[in-house]
């Protein structure tokens, strides 16, 4: 754990009682703060009771009176499209509202580093797509290469729940818009954007409030190495701000689809090779088709993304391939689960937006496809270039039969369940196919989250081809 300092003896309000507002309030009670919790579930409030936490209601007439600050959970909205009742009332008493990775920065900032030759480093990622593998990339690189190293925010422990880094230590972070946009300290040493699609646009009041929270990561004193993805214009704005002229290698320009040029640090992958190329020449390459854990150009761009961040940490290009090589993916994402009589079955039940799994149908040849689920604002025509990649779909999910009509120009069985999805496209696959679970919609009509929904997928996978 890493103890929160500087609230000693002050009471601090915690809303949210998940992984991280527990992990804020036990934070805060070891630097002597009194921390003041409140879920509005009381499973949760009874938990951390059992912990020997305070609970009280801060809505309630007075509750904020000698309250010093508020800590927010960050599935609780604090803006847009209103902010929480509790948020709205501290923030009308002037109580101000921070989340656990503004109290991480600021605790991390007190560690007496002084004695240490080489002093800890945060890598901290953000984007739309790809955070999670890139995150995980990179930490996993790291620790093939012998560099201490630990992965917390979105992905692996809570940030305040890891261990407080020492001698060449390497924190991991994966940020979402909602931790980027109200944490009221931001400053890694290196920062981490892989791209931007549209996602949560009622929680940031559009896309402009989207990367603007996104953003912040890079403003909020400015990390000393930036990598960027420039596949989109908004990156490329972001690249732009952040140079101070072409040959600026304090950033390093991403992408995953073009030849990067200039005199400045750029890492690009074309036709399934990585290139690095620094001051007008090449200084590493890798052929990443080789690499059986980052299939397709979305994994090529998260492949490039760490690889610039493991750069800018000072390993060199042989090491990071090594690691690439036995990087094996997370669950859930482009995660091989199991091949069988030719046929691939892969698991990528986080495709829940159209963007996410058009790269998934893009990243292999003939697939068996595998969606459906609550369908999200804008339908899936934008899903149109994959669909010369799809054999056939099976769609599964309470709207099964709506969400097929969407497919247009693509044979679509009607399946509702995943055990009949699974069955059907086991049944039909031929040597050469991948039956792909690529939902490109939300999970909460079936399953309590896409985790639950990956799960089934391989459970009815592994039961179809008698591997139970």
């Amino acid at each position: 754990m890493i103890a929160v300092h500087g609230h000693a003896g002050e009471r601090v309000a915690i809303l949210g009682l998940g992984r991280s507002g527990l992990s804020a309030a036990r934070a805060l009670r070891a630097g002597g703060a009194v921390p003041i919790l409140w879920d509005d579930n009381p499973d949760a409030r009874a938990r951390a009771e059992a912990e020997g936490f305070e609970t009280a209601d801060p809505t309630r007439a007075g509750a904020l009176e000698a309250v010093t600050m508020m800590v927010v959970s960050p599935g609780i909205p604090h803006l847009y499209p209103a902010p929480n009742p509790a948020i709205a009332a501290a923030m009308e008493a002037g109580v101000p509202v921070d989340n656990d990775i503004g109290l991480f920065f600021r605790a991390l900032g007190q560690g007496a580093w002084d004695s240490l030759d080489t002093p800890p480093k945060v890598v901290a990622v953000t984007g739309s797509n790809g955070k999670s593998t890139t995150s995980a990339l990179i930490h996993h690189v790291l620790e093939e290469a012998g560099r201490p190293a630990q992965l917390a925010g979105n992905i692996g422990r809570g940030v305040l729940d890891i261990d407080a880094p020492g001698e060449a230590g390497v924190v991991v972070l994966e940020l979402s818009s909602y931790q980027t946009e109200l944490a009221r300290a931001l400053t890694p040493d290196i920062a981490v954007f892989t791209n931007l699609t549209p996602d949560h646009l009622d929680r940031h009041g559009g896309q402009g409030g989207y990367f603007a929270a996104k953003r912040r990561l890079f403003a909020e004193g400015g990390p000393d190495r930036a990598v960027v993805g420039v596949d989109e214009p908004e990156g490329r704005f972001l690249a732009n701000q952040l140079a101070t002229a072409s040959a600026d290698d304090r950033v390093i320009r991403v992408s995953a689809g073009r030849k990067l040029s200039g005199p400045g640090w750029q890492v690009f992958a074309r036709k399934g090779f990585l290139t690095e190329w620094r001051k007008g020449r090449q200084v590493g390459s890798i052929d990443l088709r080789q690499v059986r854990g980052l299939p397709g150009a979305h994994n090529h761009q998260n492949a490039c993304a760490a690889y610039a961040a493991c750069r800018a940490l000072g390993l060199g290009p042989r090491q990071i391939e090594a690691g690439f090589h036995s990087f094996e993916g997370l669950p859930h994402r482009s995660q091989i689960v199991a091949e069988a009589d030719g046929v691939t079955y892969v698991n990528d039940s986080k495709a829940t937006n159209v963007d996410s799994a058009l790269k998934a149908l893009q990243a292999f040849d003939k697939v068996r496809w595998i969606c459906g689920g609550l369908m999200k604002e804008g339908g899936l025509g934008a899903l149109e270039p994959g669909f010369g990649h799809v054999e056939k779909a099976y769609v599964i999910g309470r709207e099964a039969a709506a969400f097929s009509l969407e497919l247009k120009g693509v044979e679509a069985e009607v399946c509702t369940t995943m055990a009949q999805a699974v069955a059907r496209a086991v049944s039909e696959a031929q040597p050469g196919e991948t039956v792909l679970l690529a939902p490109s919609a939300a999970s909460f009509d079936q399953y309590d989250n896409f985790e639950k929904r990956g799960e089934d997928f391989v459970a009815q996978v592994n039961a179809a081809l008698g591997r139970d």
